[in-house]
This record gives structure tokens, sequence and C-alpha cells, in this order.
């Protein structure tokens, strides 16, 4: 049982991701295919069980306050996965905002994806906060039931669940949606998410439903930048780590220690509620030390996660 397919379709522990950003739409096609084959050579000695590849939107109200990187559109992540990386022989799950585009869009997607009939790989993205949605979750999934060979996944938030306590059981209407795993926002707060974790594990024991794999992303943080961007989108620093963070002599190498240290904690929380859980790591940042310092941080994950 290798294959990402197999882990997700059977429920279990295990699944390990490395997420991506596109270049910026700007790039021109040589930067493109350069950047293409650094991430090829990378994924290909990491040799994760899959590939995710972002969605980025610009979300200028998501909090009030402004961003703190400038925002760069970027090439579509569907052609990005299978154009761009198409010499990479691994899935590829591709992020949707489905609130940014017309429902005809989606609905077209869709039935190519059914016509085509490979395994697609997709999680789904609601609309920004700030935006009406031209698509809402619910009709995005609905949609996707026409086409069986469609593996769905969905988003859960931690932080969501700390200010509301229901994100469990969003997760489990997603589930009863089509959605067959999660892969959460970056973690830095384990009690938050290890409270997301027990209101979903007791949730499903009680309505007979078998839990599906949560997949708890992280990120490396680099500067006190990076730190505040990784705030803007809504990423939850208990007070202690953000000191640690903001006052480390070396913050990157923190930031992975801490990661590690925040894993570990949630990892032995999910082995004692027979939670499958697995590992995405990105980086956040287009420097070069934070992606460096993502791969190490995807080895330390990895190295634990079989322990």
């Amino acid at each position: 049982m290798n294959t990402l397919f197999e882990k997700i379709d059977r429920g279990v522990s295990g699944i390990r991701l490395y997420g991506i950003a596109p270049p910026k739409l700007a790039s021109d096609p040589e930067q493109v295919r350069e950047i293409a084959a650094r991430q090829v050579a990378l994924l290909r000695t990491l040799a994760p069980d899959g590939l995710v590849v972002y969605d980025i939107q610009d979300e200028p109200g998501r909090n009030g306050e402004p961003r703190p990187f400038p925002f760069l559109p970027t090439i579509d992540p569907e052609v990005y996965a299978n154009e761009g990386l198409a010499e990479l022989a691994i899935p590829k799950i591709v992020y949707r905002c489905v609130g940014a585009r017309p429902r005809e869009v989606l609905s077209g997607w869709i039935d190519a994806v059914q016509a085509a009939g490979d395994r697609r790989f997709v999680v789904f993205v609601g609309a920004a906060r700030d935006r009406s949605p031209g698509l809402k979750l619910s009709e995005a999934y609905a949609l996707a039931r026409t086409a069986p060979n469609l593996v769905l996944g969905g988003i859960a938030i931690a932080e969501r669940h700390g200010a509301k306590e229901d994100e469990h059981q969003r997760m489990l209407i997603k589930q009863d949606r089509g959605c067959r795993f999660f892969i959460t926002q970056s973690v830095y707060d384990a009690a938050s998410t290890k409270s997301l974790l027990s209101d979903y594990a007791l949730e499903s024991q009680a309505s007979g439903r078998p839990p599906v794999p949560v997949v708890l992303t992280f990120s490396p943080c680099g500067s006190v930048r990076t730190l505040q961007f990784m705030k803007w989108l809504g990423i939850s620093f208990p007070r202690w780590l953000e000191n640690e963070l903001r006052h480390s002599s070396d913050t990157l190498e923190r930031s992975v220690d801490l990661c590690e240290s925040v894993f570990a904690d949630v990892q032995d929380y999910a082995r004692e509620k027979h939670l499958p859980i697995g590992i995405n790591v990105e980086s956040v940042s287009i420097r070069k030390a934070e992606i460096d310092a993502s791969v190490e941080l995807y080895r330390r994950l990895s190295s634990r996660l079989a322990g």
C-alpha cells in the first residue's frame, strides 16, 4: 500500500505531501521552465506521495489589515500541475477556489475530467470572506459527484474551530458531500489543532462515520515579515511560540524545531484517538533559505510519521 489513492481509500495514517504555489503569471516561458525544472528535481529527491498545487487568490479584505506582501497573480494551478510539471510522475492535488470562477467554468472542467477518465485529486476552496461567492462549496461538491474519477479533499481550519467550535461539523458535512481527506491550514498551535481533532473524533464515533485522513500542514517561518504574513493568512501562533520566533537568534532554524515539536505533540494525540493523519510541508516564502528549510522540515516530519 504505497500510493496516495490507496492511503486515502483505506483511511490510514502516513500521507506525505509537499505544497507549492505556481509561478507568477508575469513570468516569461523560460523562467517558468527553469522554476519547473528545479521543482521537479527537488520533488524527485523528496518522493512525496503527492504534490499540492495551490490556487492563489487576492484577498484584500481578509482581516482588515493590509497584506504584508503584494499580491501577484499566478499561473492557473491546473495548467501548471499538468503541463508545467507534466514530467513529474506523482499525483498532483490541485486547489480550486470555486467562488472565484463562474459555475460554467467549474462545470466544464468537471466534464473534461470525467471524459478523460484518469484519476484526479482536487481540493475545493470557498470564497474569501470579503467576497460574494460565484459558486458555493455545496454546489461545487454536487457538480463533482458526476465525475467518479475525481478524488475530493477539503480544508480544515483549527483557528475557525477555536472561534466557532463547529469546524468538526463542517468536516463531516464535507465528508457527506464527497470529501475523502482533509488538508489543514498551517499548524503552529498544537492546542487548537488537538481540540479540533478531539471533537472530530468524538462526532465521528457518535455518528458512526469512519474518520478520513487529516493532513497537517507545516510551514517554516524565517523572518518577522513572514510571521506577519502568516498571521495575516489567519494562522494562529500561541504567544509563547511567537515570542520564541521574534526573539530567536535564528528564526528559521527555531521555526523548524518548533514545527517538529508541534507535530510530535499532535501526532501522539491523534494516535491515542485512532485518527489517521499525514503531513503537508510548504514554504509561504519564495526565499531560498525558507524553501531549503521546508525540505529539512519535510524530512524530519516524514521520519516521525514513519516511526
